[in-house]
């Protein structure tokens, strides 16, 4: 069930995009938002009592729905789950102004570059050159990959029904939205959410990296994870960058001009500097990884038919 609903989700979003902004991540930030709203007093227990109201009672309520569905009618429950994992991952999430910028970029229109960079990102993008537009591009197709395909996807495996891909997002835009909201004045409230989805994604950055090791260059993709990732500011998500850019054989990281001055980053990768043609190289490394995925998808399919 699992493989054909991934492909229905993958055939849908071909013909119908998914407005992720408008229809998914404003209501499950006004969610967030609301009940941190009623629940911020500052302290570690309000936390903890939040995010289960905000993350954990809408995914059983899910997995009831599911369960019910799937009593009346195994379709029913597919039907379930292609919606669900439409709504929570794909590829249009990140693609569309990857490849715009992309374009833009063969097409010598550094300003067009930027401004669809600034839009993506929600960053200051005046000053940037072609190779830094570049680079930051391929950071962020890499870091969407994750959080939009191969993270969410595997919590679709390992929960029953839709209920993993629900947890994942869910987890995610709480600890971000609590995050912004509450601040450092109320850092104990926000800080089970911190550690919920540290756990979380702990196994699924250590999938997607994994996945871009064996489609890319294995041994420098394995180098790179086990050296770079404690240098960069979201050590977890360098995990995904480090071997990202081994993989492909790119620098990336480095030196960007940040509001006007320039902020220096830990420098992922190895090889040759980012510019236009390793950004073409890092769709098809994301591609391969997903071949790879429904590939294993698969073949636990037949091994669960044969047992």
């Amino acid at each position: 069930m699992s493989l054909f609903s991934l492909i229905a989700v993958f055939l849908i979003e071909q013909f119908k995009p998914l407005d992720y902004r408008r229809i998914v991540a404003t209501p499950l930030e006004a969610w967030a938002d609301f009940i941190e709203s009623r629940f911020n007093a500052g302290a570690r227990h309000h936390g903890i009592g939040a995010w289960l109201l905000a993350v954990a009672l809408p995914v059983v309520l899910l997995a009831g729905l599911y369960y019910a569905c799937y009593a009346l009618s195994p379709l029913l429950a597919w039907l379930l789950n292609v919606g669900v994992l439409y709504l929570t991952m794909g590829f249009r999430q990140f693609s569309h102004h990857y490849t715009e910028i992309q374009l833009a970029l063969r097409l010598g229109d550094l300003e067009r570059a930027r401004q669809l960079l600034g839009e993506w990102q929600d960053r200051p993008t005046q000053g940037l050159s072609a190779r830094e537009v570049a680079r930051l591009s391929i950071e962020g197709a890499l870091a969407a990959s994750h959080r939009h395909v191969f993270a969410v996807l595997l919590w679709f495996v390992l929960l029953p029904g839709p209920c993993g891909a629900l947890l994942y997002r869910l987890a995610l835009i709480v600890r971000e939205r609590w995050t912004v909201l509450g601040g450092a004045a109320h850092n104990e409230f926000v800080t089970f959410a911190r550690q919920a989805f540290a756990l979380i994604d702990w196994l699924p950055l250590r999938t997607t990296a994994s996945a871009f090791a064996v489609v890319g260059d294995f041994e420098d993709a394995v180098h790179c994870w086990r050296t770079q990732p404690a240098l960069w500011p979201d050590r977890d998500l360098g995990i995904v960058l480090a071997s990202g850019a081994g993989a492909l054989g790119v620098q990336l990281g480095g030196s960007v001009v940040d509001e006007g001055e320039v902020s220096d980053r830990a420098e992922l990768g190895l090889g040759e500097p980012a510019d236009v043609d390793f950004m073409q190289s890092a769709v098809g490394l994301v591609w391969r990884a997903t071949v790879l995925w429904v590939l294993l998808l698969f073949l636990l399919g037949l091994a669960n038919l044969a047992g």
